[in-house]
């Protein structure tokens, strides 16, 4: 891809002081720092880095996905392929993926641990991959009705973005695409479930190899981001989706110094924040997608987490 758009590899590895065989021999790993600098080094070796995210998304093909990627595109629809691609995320850095579907839209959201400080236009290619995806596999000329970055580019890049997307991109806490819900159930025509199965043994091998050294609080934030939208919030649902019983799940949480309550009521205001201030989803929808039966429930701990309303915290995001 990196020759697709007319960067010579070569000099992106010199600038970024890596391995010149790193392109060329199968089973390398970088540490995040080193991701980074290769990074920058397209950039730098880019005509114009603000737009490298679009350059990408326009070369996109079958033939350049890894195996997580393109194990998503076997997926029915951009609904089941998010849910996947979440999961199977950090297989590829240590960027989360989000995904909040609700009846009239699907919102993905992505964000980097708070000690990251990574280039504006690595986020902006995660944007820009989404919507490039949905096109390939649907063949169809697939439009976001939201885009949101935390940082807008001038007005000539952003026009550029925006010929792209079919959308202007609008400011706000983080970086998100928005579907609605008739694009993100489009099928795929390159579903094939008897791929998937080919490929999900060896994605689950993977991650749990990676979870290994992962402590507990970070696997249950995993679980949570996949059990709360179905209304499963409880240490035994956690537990089971980890394959452990609840009390040793309690107790490694205890060895770190967390809580599961802890753990849930902080990955339950994160999400909250994000859906207000990425989405037009109301605050009931939000309550059900956090697995709130009630959402007076949902009111009630938004302002002990925030001290504040979801429609205060909505109104300072737009």
């Amino acid at each position: 891809m990196i020759r697709d758009i007319g960067v010579n590899p070569d000099n992106v590895l010199r600038r970024a002081g890596l391995p010149k065989d790193l392109f060329t021999t199968s089973g390398q790993q970088i540490t995040i720092e080193q991701f980074f600098a290769l990074w920058e080094g397209i950039e730098a070796e880019s005509d114009n880095a603000l737009l490298l995210p679009l350059e990408l998304g326009r070369v996109i093909s079958l033939e350049a996905f890894d195996v997580p990627l393109f194990a998503a595109t076997c997926s029915p629809n951009l609904n089941v392929a998010a849910r996947r691609f979440a999961l199977h995320k950090k297989l590829i850095g240590p960027q989360r993926l989000s995904v909040s579907q609700a009846p009239t839209e699907t919102v993905l959201g992505f964000d980097w641990p708070d000690d990251l400080s990574p280039p504006w236009t690595v986020s902006a290619t995660e944007l820009v991959f989404w919507v490039a995806l949905a096109r390939l596999t649907t063949r169809a000329q697939i439009r976001p009705i939201r885009a949101t970055v935390a940082e807008l580019p001038d007005s000539e890049v952003a026009d550029a973005y925006r010929e792209y997307l079919g959308v202007s991109m609008t400011k706000g806490p983080g970086y998100s695409v928005v579907f609605t819900a008739e694009d993100a159930s489009r099928p795929f025509l390159t579903a094939n479930d008897a791929m998937w199965e080919f490929f999900e043994p060896e994605l689950r091998r993977r991650l749990s190899e990676l979870e290994e050294a992962t402590s507990t609080e970070e696997r249950v934030r995993a679980a949570l981001l996949e059990l709360l939208p179905a209304g499963q919030a409880s240490t035994t649902a956690v537990a089971r989706e980890l394959a452990m019983s609840s009390r040793t799940l309690q107790r490694r949480l205890r060895d770190e110094g967390k809580t599961f309550q802890g753990i849930l009521d902080e990955t339950r205001e994160s999400l909250a924040v994000h859906y207000l201030s990425a989405s037009d989803m109301a605050p009931a929808e939000i309550s059900f997608l956090l697995g709130y039966e009630d959402p007076r429930s949902f009111y009630r701990a938004f302002s002990s987490w925030t001290g504040k309303t979801p429609q205060v915290v909505r109104a300072a995001a737009s």
